[in-house]
């Protein structure tokens, strides 16, 4: 690893981002470590100024720590007697470096990417259940619940970003490729590309699974219409893409496919009952079979010869029930068989994929069933109380949920629409409140509840509200854990405070009940 000045002054020229540079002496000085946090600097480093919360002080640490080359949107007294590269956009520049520092690890990975605004992590999950007994273990993932770079236990973590900084991106690339990984499963956000922490990464195949309103807010996207331009950029930095055809704006995605990509590398699929536009050709469509309580199955068949060719087609189970995710199962089927899986091996790395904190189920003896899921906005919320209105035959669902702080203000109309729609109780409580007041949190969900349809309750000690739902709860009841799913922390006033897991809580409250 490593890249010299040189380099840098190519990289950026090329790409119209140099505005400025300031070099002190051999332009063929080669940096040795590369980082945006000035704790991190090591010698002979290159420092990178960026974010709203930058300060010329973290230049100074950086400078006294070792760093020799900085890169910045403008120059800083702090930087003097260091090399400087004044650039048109940090973090452009920042995802380009950074790419060519770690030696574009990418092109050592078949990586197939996923965004939507609900089904990223399931469909993460699936296909590298799929790949990783195909590759041998040599299938990495980036999710949003952990990171995945070696076979080793220590080499899998938990993530602190669905899509991080570009510069642990390319890192964590790196470290996959020299662990012997040769397939990467990631999911990219919308974040990632209006923060731009993926500019310049390509994707042998990009998945769009679905869009509803999502992340809109003052610290996230300003509107729906530049929320949808984040989302497409995906497909416009994929060799081939895969779309679901069902999903809302579909023109528009197909259209931002086909700017790039051709036709004949663009793969649609959808449900059976499905009725396509007029000159739309679905690939793949999957039909329902069986669904119980414990189990789904389906059928996926191929609608056009180059569905044919991947070779996939067949019957499916999956261990993790509801309709909704038989798409998602059908999407991470299309990426594998595009990653060169073929059927029955598909069928059996799907077969028995568990996801952290999807579709976690307790039974509480003379209380409800409990189930523990990430639905964290309004169109995963009603996939998920539907699925149980029909299965279940119309049970009464009791729901535990709150909404971040600091981001996906749309969410709380979202939820409050949603237990109007399909639940009779609901705890509002705390999930993630940031530098946001908890109650104020709850006051906007609530504002939106029809008190005539739902009966409400607040309480914003998360644990006491499960505990309270799950005790209240009778037989045949539903009892919904929503939004945290298999979080191990309660994001507070910028510290991650410890949380034990929703399942985890839930499972003392039933202890507790049986005495």
């Amino acid at each position: 690893m490593g890249l010299t000045l040189e380099a840098c002054i190519l990289i950026l020229k090329e790409h119209h981002l140099l505005k400025s540079s300031a070099i002190q002496d051999n332009l063929s000085q080669k940096f040795t470590s590369a980082t945006y946090d000035s704790r991190k600097v090591a010698e002979n480093g290159i420092f990178f100024c960026k974010g709203a919360k930058f300060r010329p002080i973290y230049l100074q640490m950086a400078k006294n720590n070792g760093a020799t080359v900085y890169v910045s949107e403008q120059p800083y007294a702090e930087g003097n007697g260091m090399h400087a590269l004044i650039v048109r956009n940090i973090r452009k520049a920042m995802s380009l470096l950074a790419a060519a520092f770690y030696d574009y690890p990418q092109d050592d990975l078949f990586v197939v990417a996923y965004t939507g605004t609900k089904g990223k992590t399931t469909s993460a999950y699936f296909t590298r259940g799929i790949l990783a007994p195909v590759t041998n273990n040599r299938t990495a993932m980036f999710s949003t619940v952990e990171r995945v770079v070696g076979p080793k236990p220590e080499e899998q973590f938990l993530s602190d970003l669905t899509t991080p900084e570009s510069l642990d991106l390319f890192h964590d690339m790196r470290e996959a490729v020299d662990n012997g990984m040769t397939h990467l499963v990631m999911e990219v956000s919308s974040q990632a590309y209006k923060k731009n922490r993926v500019f310049g990464l390509t994707y042998d195949v990009g998945f769009f699974l679905n869009i509803t309103p999502d992340h809109i807010g003052p610290n996230e996207h300003p509107t729906f219409a530049d929320y949808l331009h984040c989302k497409l950029q995906l497909l416009v930095n994929a060799r081939k893409c895969v779309i679901n055809a069902e999903t809302d704006y579909f023109q528009e995605v197909y259209a931002a496919a086909t700017t790039t990509t051709s036709p004949d590398s663009i793969y649609l699929f959808a449900s059976a009952d499905y009725q396509a536009p007029a000159g739309i050709d679905i690939d793949f469509r999957f039909a329902s079979q069986e669904a119980d309580l414990s189990k789904s199955r389906f059928k996926l068949e191929a609608g056009t010869l180059k569905a044919e060719q991947l070779k996939i087609t067949g019957e499916y189970e999956l261990e993790l029930i509801g309709d909704y995710n038989e798409s998602n199962a059908c999407a991470a089927i299309i990426g594998a068989g595009l990653a060169g899986a073929t059927y029955p091996d598909t069928a059996k790395g799907i077969a028995n994929v568990q996801i952290p904190g999807r579709m976690e189920k307790l039974d509480v003896p003379d209380h409800g069933r409990v189930y523990v899921d990430y639905a964290h906005n309004y169109a995963s919320m009603v996939a998920l109380l539907s699925f149980f209105k029909k299965e279940y035959h119309n049970p009464h669902i009791i729901v535990v949920v709150g909404s971040p702080g600091d981001k996906g203000v749309s969410r709380r109309e979202g939820f409050a629409k949603a237990l109007n729609q399909l639940a009779e109780r609901a705890f509002i409580t705390n999930d993630d409140p940031g530098f946001e007041e908890p109650q104020d949190i709850a006051d906007q969900i609530i504002a939106g509840i029809d008190p005539n349809k739902v009966d409400v309750t607040v309480e914003l000690d998360r644990a006491k509200a499960i505990d309270l739902a799950i005790t209240e709860s009778k037989p045949g009841d539903i009892v919904v854990l929503a939004g945290k799913g298999s979080d191990a922390e309660q994001k507070v006033r910028g510290v991650n405070t410890p949380w034990p897991t929703d399942m985890v809580v839930a499972k003392a409250v039933a202890a507790k009940l049986r005495g």
